[in-house]
C-alpha cells in the first residue's frame, strides 16, 4: 500500500536542514537552445553540485535526520554510482560508517568516487536488483540503516529542494525537463512546483535502454525491468516491485515522460560541452538530447536540469571528439 505524497512542508524543512551542507546550484541561460527552441532555455547546473549530482540533497536530508542508534549502527545504501556519492559524504560528515552496494554494470569511475568519501563498497550481480540483496542482509544481519537511493521520504523531501530554488531563480517557467529513473528527483520537484506553481509542466527525461519508470507507467503498476548498458548508466535500475511513493508520485504529478536514444545522449553530452562550456554524464544530458531533437514544446520559458556531472573521463573525451561510443557492444 502505498503511502501519502510527500508534501511542501516537508520539502521545506528539509530545505533548513541540508542549507549548510549543499550548494544552490546556479542556473544558465543558453542561447544556442533557447534558439533552436523559440523560446528562453535555461540550464539547471546541478552537476556542479558538491559530489557533482543532485543526490547529495536527499541523502543529507536522510542522515541528517536519523536518530543516534541508527548513526551508530551505520548506513548502507544500493546506488548506480550517483547516490552511493552523496550518502558516502553525508556519512562521513556525520561521522557514520556507510557500506554502498552496486552491480558491475557501474562505471569504475563512480566507484572510485565513492570509496574516496571513504564508504565500503560492494560490488553483487549484474542490476541494482541483485545488489539490494546485499543491502537486506546487512540491514537484518547487522542492523545497518538502509537509505534508499529513491523511494523514500527524507530523500524524495531533500530532492524536492531543487524544485523550491528554481522557482525563485526562474520563476516564469513553464516547463521543466526533468531527467527520471526512480523517480526521487521528480516526485520531489513535482510535489515542490505543483504546490506552488501547477500551471508549470513536468516533463520526465529517459533513455530507451531499461527506462524503469517509463514502462512501469505504460503497464500501470510497478513491474521488472531488465538493466541494460547505456551512457545514462545513472538513470539504470528497476523501480522496486514494493515501491510505496515515487511509481505514484510520478503517475500523479508528471506530465509526460519522453525517451531518447544512446546517438541523442551523446549528441547531448558534445552540445553541452562545446556550446555550453559545461561536462555532463549521460544522466544529467537527457534534458538537452530532448531539446536537441525537438522533441519538447513550449508557449513559455524551459528549464533543463543538468543532473549529474560524474562521467568517465576518457569516456567523454572520446564523445565529445566526435567517436561513436557504443556502450551496448562495450559491456557484451
Amino acid at each position: 500500500m502505498t503511502q501519502p505524497f510527500v508534501e511542501l512542508s516537508e520539502i521545506e524543512r528539509a530545505r533548513k536542514a541540508i542549507a549548510s551542507t549543499v550548494r544552490m546550484t546556479p542556473v544558465n541561460l543558453s542561447s544556442s537552445l533557447s534558439d533552436l527552441a523559440g523560446v528562453p532555455v535555461h540550464l539547471k547546473l546541478e552537476h556542479t553540485q558538491l559530489t557533482g549530482s543532485f543526490k547529495l540533497r536527499g541523502a543529507n536530508n536522510a542522515v541528517a535526520c536519523l536518530t543516534d542508534a541508527e548513526k551508530s549502527r551505520g548506513v548502507v545504501g544500493v546506488s548506480t554510482g550517483n547516490h552511493g556519492r552523496g550518502l558516502a559524504y553525508a556519512a562521513k560528515a556525520a561521522g557514520v560508517k556507510s557500506i554502498i552496494c552496486m552491480s558491475r554494470l557501474v562505471p569504475q569511475a563512480k566507484i572510485d568516487g565513492i570509496k574516496a568519501q571513504g564508504a565500503e563498497v560492494r560490488i553483487v550481480g549484474s542490476s541494482q536488483d541483485e545488489a539490494q540483496v546485499e543491502v537486506d542482509r546487512l540491514v537484518s544481519e547487522d542492523g545497518m540503516t538502509m537509505i534508499p537511493p529513491f523511494d523514500h521520504r527524507k530523500i524524495i523531501a531533500g530532492q524536492g529542494t531543487l524544485g523550491l530554488e528554481l522557482l525563485e531563480q526562474v520563476p516564469d517557467m513553464a516547463t521543466l525537463l526533468v531527467p527520471v529513473s526512480g523517480g526521487g528527483l521528480i516526485s520531489g520537484v513535482a510535489a515542490a512546483l505543483k504546490a506552488k506553481r501547477p500551471d508549470v509542466r513536468i516533463i520526465g527525461i529517459s533513455m530507451e535502454r531499461g527506462a524503469a519508470m517509463h514502462a512501469c507507467l505504460k503497464a500501470g503498476k510497478p513491474v521488472l525491468v531488465e538493466e541494460l548498458a547505456t551512457l545514462a548508466d545513472s538513470l539504470g535500475g528497476g523501480i522496486g516491485l514494493e515501491n510505496q511513493l515515487t511509481f505514484a508520485m510520478t503517475r500523479d504529478l508528471v506530465d509526460d515522460i519522453i525517451l531518447v536514444s544512446e546517438a541523442e545522449i551523446a549528441a547531448a553530452i558534445r552540445h553541452v560541452y562545446w556550446q555550453e562550456r559545461q561536462i555532463i554524464e549521460g544522466s544529467g544530458s537527457v534534458g538537452v538530447a530532448a531539446l536537441l531533437t525537438q522533441k519538447i514544446e513550449s508557449s513559455g520559458p524551459i528549464v533543463a536540469i543538468l543532473s549529474g556531472g560524474n562521467i568517465d573521463m576518457k569516456q567523454h573525451h572520446r564523445i565529445i571528439s566526435g567517436e561513436d561510443v557504443d556502450v551496448t557492444q562495450e559491456a557484451a
